[in-house]
């Protein structure tokens, strides 16, 4: 077989939903990894025809079982990965076989990053039991870096969901975590731990229903990082993506409501 490795070209497997329309998961993960010059490798969990917010009849297509014969296609090639960033999953089996999926792929050189989907808005998604969230603990426990949202990190520390962001940071046991979506009067923006090291990131708050803005800022960051920059470059240049891409979604309302023009925000950066 020819070789698929040492191009020069950072790689990254990207374990997460696709849903074909509406603008979240891998949809845009895949071309936000790529503008940043990586190889987006995807692994889908499930293929749904939109996404669940805002939609009804929606078609989904559980991938457990393709999961694992993909990853053990790509072992069998001996593919390499400098980045595993993880995102949703439909049940607590296909959290361990990302588990595995992790051990089987990453090296001591390898990113790992976890987008821990669990719930938003105070709740715990209606899919998921207590279980999912320690299955989804566990996983964290692999990961270089987490990018919880506010609910999301006070269900993997078991805080009230009124705990500060910065209580929650000092309780995620992750060596960096940033948690996202953390209102500030009338900004907000993010709050990271990295190491010991405390930062934030603030921008107007857009009063406008969003969805799959912590999709957009996971991919931009895992794409920042994988140009090498340093955990806080990275937090700034990924907050920065997304805010331009919320003024950009909030100029095509009231049409453009259900996930943010991304496309619009990488068409400048591309075209001069």
């Amino acid at each position: 077989m020819k070789p698929i490795n040492g191009t020069g070209m950072k790689r990254a497997a990207l374990i997460n939903d696709l849903s074909c329309f509406g603008k979240c998961s891998l949809s845009v993960a895949l071309p936000i990894v790529s503008a940043y010059g990586a190889e987006a490798v995807a692994l889908p969990t499930a293929v749904l025809s939109t996404h669940t917010g805002g939609f009804e009849g929606y078609v989904v297509h559980d991938m457990t079982d393709e999961m694992k014969s993909f990853a053990a296609h790509w072992k069998q090639i001996d593919m390499k990965f400098d980045c595993i960033a993880t995102g949703f999953f439909c049940s607590a089996e296909q959290i361990r076989i990302a588990e595995k999926f992790i051990r089987d792929f990453a090296d001591e050189n390898t990113l790992v990053l976890v987008d821990p989907v669990l719930g938003d808005n105070g709740k715990l998604y209606g899919c998921f039991n207590d279980d999912f969230v320690v299955e989804m603990r566990r996983l964290c426990e692999l990961a270089q870096v987490v990018t919880p949202n506010v609910t999301e990190a006070a269900l993997l520390t078991g805080c009230p969901m009124d705990t500060p962001a910065q209580e929650l940071l000092a309780k995620l046991k992750m060596p960096n975590a940033v948690v996202t979506g953390v209102r500030s009067g009338e900004k907000i923006g993010y709050r990271a731990r990295f190491g010991e090291e405390l930062a934030g990131v603030d921008k107007a708050y857009a009063p406008m229903q969003l969805h799959g803005t912590g999709d957009v800022f996971s991919a931009a960051y895992c794409g920042e990082l994988l140009c090498g920059k340093s955990w806080f470059s990275a937090l700034t240049g990924a907050a920065d993506f997304v805010d331009a891409c919320i003024r950009r979604t909030a100029a095509r309302q009231p049409a453009h409501w259900y996930g943010l023009a991304f496309e619009d925000v990488l068409k400048e950066r591309v075209v001069r």
